[in-house]
C-alpha cells in the first residue's frame, strides 16, 4: 500500500473512532430525568475555597490534633511543622494549579495523573482515590458523634454518639443531591465563624503570654533537626488533607482556569497559616518551656483551658459548638468529593455509566452522592453493632487509612506534573512546569517514605502487629486492580480507554498512536461540546 493509501486508511480510522465517542448512547426512549454534566458556572473563588478549607477543617486541626502532638511527640517544633507543610505543600500547589488551567475535570487526581503519567496509572490512582476519601469521610462520623454527644449532656440531653451521627449523616445526605452552591453557603457560614473564633482565641492567648513577654522559641527551627522531624511532617500534613478538594469542584466554578487556581493557594495557605499561628500562640500563653506538659495534662480541651481564664463562658462554649461544626463542614467537603470522584468515572466509563448521571434540577452527582450516604451509614451502623470505641476505631483509624491514601495520591499527582510539562511548558514558566514540581516531588517522597515506615505508630498498634504494615499493602493492591482493569479496558473496550481522563473534552487519542508516555492533549475549554457516554 502507498503511503497516501496508508494515510487516508489512517484518517478514516481516526474519524471513525472520534465518531464512536462523539455519539450520543442515550436511547431515545430514555426519560430526560437525570443529565451527564455537572451544574456548571455555581462556584466563585471563595465557595470553592470554603470547600477546600472545610476539609482541612482548621478548628477540628488546632483543638484536637495540634495539642495531641504537643502531648505525644513530646516536640516543641509543632508550630513550624506546620508552617514547613504549608511550605511544602504551596510548592506542590504551583505545578498543580498549572496543571489545572490545561485540565478542566471533577476526577482531579485520577484526571491529571492520566494526563501526566498515563491511562494505566490514572485508573490505578482512581481506584486509591475511592476508598482513600470515603474513609476520610465516613471516620468524621465517630468524631461528630462523640463531640456532638458531650456538648448535648452539657445540657442535660442524653444521645449515644450513634444517634448523633445519624443526624449530620442525615444532613450530608441530603445536602449531598442538593445545589453544590447551596452547599458552598452553608460552608462560608460554617468557616467564617471557625475562623473568627480561631483568631479570637488565638488573640487571647498571644494577649495573656506567660511571665508577661511573648516568646518566639517555638518558632525555632532546630528542634526539626531532631530525630521526631519525620513523625512531626506525618502528622502536620494530615491536618492539610482536605484542601485538594478545589479542583473536585473544576467543572462547576465560574472561570476555572483562574478560579481553581486561586482557591488551590488560598486554601493551602489559610489553612497553613491558621494552624501554625495557632500552634505558636498556644506556647506563648503557657510558656515554651511548659507547652508539653500542660498539653499531657488537658489533651484536647488545651485550648478552652488557656482561653477560659480570659473569655467569658459563653465564647468558650461557642467555640464547642464550633468545634463540632468544622467536623460537619469536613463530612460536607469530603462527601461532595467522593461523589464527583465516582461521576468522573462513571461518565468515563471506568465505572458502570449510572454513576456518570446527574440530578437534572440541581447538577449533583446523583449516584455518587447515594452510594456515599448508603456505605456510610453500613460502616457507622456496623461499628456501633459491634460496640467499638469511636474515637480511636472509627475517627482516628480511618481517617488516618484516608490520609495515606491521599498522600499517595499527592506524591503521584506530583509525579504527574513533571511528566505532564516534561516536553511542552504550554506556556507556563520554568518554575511552574519544572522547578517547583520536582522541589514538590522530592519533598513529597520524603513525606510519604516516613508516613509508611511509622504508619504502626500513626496507628498506635504494638510491634508485630499486622496492622502495621495491611494497610499500605492493601492501597497497592488496589492500585494494581485499577491497573489490570485499564488494560483490560484498553484489550476489550479501546473507545472506553481512549476516553479515560477526558471529561467533557471530544478529542482522543487514537488506539494506533504511541501508547508510552499515553499523555493526554491539554481538556477542551470549558463549554465546548463534549461527548455523552
Amino acid at each position: 500500500m502507498t503511503s497516501v493509501g496508508r494515510h487516508h486508511l489512517h484518517q478514516h480510522n481516526m474519524d471513525q473512532w472520534a465518531g464512536r465517542l462523539l455519539v450520543d448512547r442515550k436511547r431515545p426512549s430514555e426519560p430526560d430525568i437525570i443529565t451527564r454534566a455537572l451544574a456548571s458556572n455555581r462556584m466563585g473563588v471563595a465557595s470553592v475555597v470554603f470547600f477546600g478549607v472545610a476539609g482541612a477543617a482548621p478548628l477540628t486541626v488546632i483543638i484536637g490534633s495540634i495539642s495531641a502532638i504537643y502531648a505525644i511527640q513530646g516536640s516543641t517544633a509543632v508550630p513550624v511543622a506546620y508552617l514547613v507543610v504549608a511550605g511544602i505543600l504551596s510548592l506542590f500547589t504551583v505545578g498543580f494549579v498549572a496543571m489545572s488551567r490545561h485540565i478542566v475535570n471533577s476526577g482531579a487526581f485520577y484526571s491529571y495523573i492520566s494526563h501526566g503519567l498515563g491511562r494505566v496509572v490514572g485508573v490505578g490512582a482512581a481506584f486509591v482515590a475511592l476508598p482513600a476519601y470515603s474513609l476520610m469521610q465516613i471516620g468524621l462520623f465517630g468524631l461528630f458523634g462523640v463531640v456532638a454527644s458531650g456538648i448535648l449532656a452539657e445540657f442535660g440531653l442524653q444521645a449515644s454518639w450513634y444517634a448523633c451521627a445519624l443526624v449530620a449523616w442525615a444532613l450530608v445526605t441530603v445536602l449531598g443531591v442538593l445545589w453544590v452552591d447551596l452547599s458552598g453557603r452553608v460552608l462560608a457560614v460554617l468557616l467564617v465563624a471557625e475562623i473568627s473564633i480561631v483568631l479570637i482565641y488565638d488573640l487571647v492567648m498571644v494577649s495573656n503570654p506567660a511571665g508577661g513577654s511573648i516568646s518566639f522559641a517555638t518558632l525555632s527551627p532546630a528542634p526539626m533537626l531532631t530525630p521526631v522531624v519525620g513523625t512531626l511532617l506525618v502528622l502536620a500534613i494530615a491536618g492539610f488533607v482536605g484542601f485538594e478538594a478545589t479542583v473536585v469542584l473544576s467543572e462547576e466554578a465560574r472561570d476555572p482556569k483562574r478560579t481553581i487556581a486561586r482557591a488551590t493557594h488560598l486554601a493551602v495557605l489559610l489553612a497553613g497559616v491558621l494552624c501554625g499561628i495557632s500552634a505558636w500562640a498556644m506556647s506563648v500563653t503557657t510558656g515554651p518551656d511548659q507547652i508539653l506538659a500542660v498539653a499531657a495534662e488537658h489533651q484536647t480541651d488545651l485550648v478552652f483551658t488557656l482561653v477560659g481564664p480570659h473569655l467569658p463562658a459563653v465564647l468558650v462554649d461557642v467555640g464547642y459548638v464550633l468545634f463540632m461544626t468544622s467536623v460537619f463542614a469536613a463530612l460536607l467537603a469530603f462527601h461532595a468529593a467522593v461523589a464527583r470522584y465516582q461521576f468522573a468515572l462513571g461518565r468515563e466509563g471506568v465505572l458502570p455509566s449510572a454513576w456518570g448521571y446527574t440530578h437534572p434540577r440541581t447538577g449533583a452527582p446523583l449516584l455518587g452522592s447515594i452510594t456515599q450516604s448508603v456505605l456510610a451509614l453500613a460502616v457507622i451502623s456496623a461499628y456501633a453493632a459491634a460496640g467499638a470505641e469511636p474515637l480511636l476505631y472509627l475517627f482516628a483509624w480511618l481517617t488516618t487509612i484516608g490520609g495515606l491514601g491521599v498522600l499517595i495520591l499527592m506524591w503521584s499527582a506530583s509525579a504527574s506534573v513533571i511528566a505532564f510539562f516534561q516536553h511542552h511548558r504550554r506556556g507556563e514558566n520554568v518554575w511552574r512546569a519544572y522547578v517547583a514540581p520536582f522541589l514538590a516531588f522530592l519533598l513529597l517522597s520524603i513525606v510519604l517514605a516516613a508516613t509508611i515506615i511509622g504508619f504502626g505508630d500513626l496507628l498506635q498498634v504494638p510491634a508485630g502487629s499486622p496492622f502495621r504494615w495491611l494497610f499500605p499493602v492493601a492501597y497497592l493492591g488496589v492500585a494494581a486492580i485499577g491497573f489490570v482493569w485499564a488494560l483490560v479496558m484498553r484489550a476489550v473496550r479501546p473507545e472506553v480507554y481512549a476516553a479515560i481522563g477526558r471529561g467533557a473534552d471530544v478529542r482522543v487519542i487514537a488506539p494506533a498512536e504511541s501508547e508510552f508516555p499515553d499523555v493526554l492533549p491539554p481538556a477542551a475549554p470549558v463549554g465546548s461540546r463534549g461527548y455523552h457516554y
